[in-house]
């Protein structure tokens, strides 16, 4: 694992309150993030039923338009 580097943002105590990391590392933690949320999501899909291309399209006109 490598190490974040990190600046704190601390109250008139001397308390951390926020963290500031640099945007390169912002961006790839957000993308381990969203990686995660993907594999989580598609774990709880597996067992879902299939559609075929037309019932696909079926379902998807009968669905309600705002």
């Amino acid at each position: 694992m490598t190490a974040i580097p990190r600046k704190y943002i601390t109250d008139a105590r001397s308390r951390k309150q926020a963290v500031i990391v640099d945007l390169e590392t912002f961006n790839r933690m957000e993308s381990i993030i969203e990686d995660h949320g993907l594999g989580k999501f598609m774990e709880e899909a597996e067992d879902d039923e299939i559609l075929s291309v037309h019932e696909a399209k079926k379902h998807y006109k009968s669905l309600k338009k705002d």
